[in-house]
């Protein structure tokens, strides 16, 4: 079967900007910081438009900026359980054949939502949850090496567990992420198509297309789980 997937990320409430790009499609993900500091009031507005989109089914996990999500839980998932969307954090959800994990967390980022010592037993026990089976694999921040570097300067910015987990025990065939905005792009190491669907560039202008993907979920390889990659 084949899955036409779409994948977005740190939108910081500049969401409606997107709306003539995303055509539909089976499902949209949006990988975290679709508010810039996390109120309620920006939540709400961002599940209003979110919920809406043209797809069959709507995924998200939070971000460092959607401050909420972790400071106000209860009320949050109460707003988030209004919508007919999907709300990952760290949790599972099996759609159209495919096993999705989504996870929020990042090496900390100065004092904002979601931040764990890089390095840190606690990083690395929140990464131990993920189920060895996984085919989409959601992160706010990106694993270390890949699409995780800022534009003008050499140093990875991606999580040193993460990758760890994923090339020594999950392998999950796609791990989409966002965060670093200038990281954004596609790659594929022979295991994991990673994406990075960060569409603002740092300055938070729109920068970027939406990353829209041909999912074959009935692929005997990694290499032809994904069929085609645009955007």
């Amino acid at each position: 079967m084949l899955v036409q997937a779409t994948f977005i990320s740190d939108t910081h409430g500049r969401h409606n900007l997107l709306t003539e790009k995303l055509l539909g499609g089976d499902i949209i993900f949006h990988t975290g910081d679709h508010s810039s500091t996390g109120s309620q009031l920006e939540i709400e507005n961002f599940l209003n438009w979110f919920s809406q989109l043209p797809y069959k089914h709507k995924v998200f996990i939070a971000g460092n900026h959607d401050i909420d999500f972790e400071s106000n839980p209860v009320q949050t998932r109460d707003l988030v359980s209004r919508y007919d969307v999907t709300y990952l954090q760290d949790s599972l959800v099996e759609i159209q054949g495919l096993r999705i994990y989504g996870s929020p967390w990042q090496p900390r980022f100065f004092d904002w939502a979601f931040n764990i010592d890089r390095n840190s037993e606690q990083m690395n026990q929140i990464w131990s949850k993920i189920p060895e089976v996984v085919d989409i694999l959601l992160t706010h921040g990106p694993a270390w090496g890949y699409l995780d570097k800022v534009i003008g300067r050499d140093e990875h910015l991606g999580c040193e567990l993460l990758h760890k987990h994923c090339q020594e025990r999950v392998r999950p065939s796609i791990l989409a992420c966002g965060h670093i905005h200038t990281g954004r792009g596609y790659l594929f190491n022979e295991t994991t198509h990673f994406i990075n669907s960060a569409v603002l560039d740092e300055k938070y202008r729109l920068a970027y297309n939406p990353i829209n993907i041909t999912i074959n979920t009935e692929s005997s390889t990694r290499k032809n789980f994904v069929l085609s990659v645009e955007g």
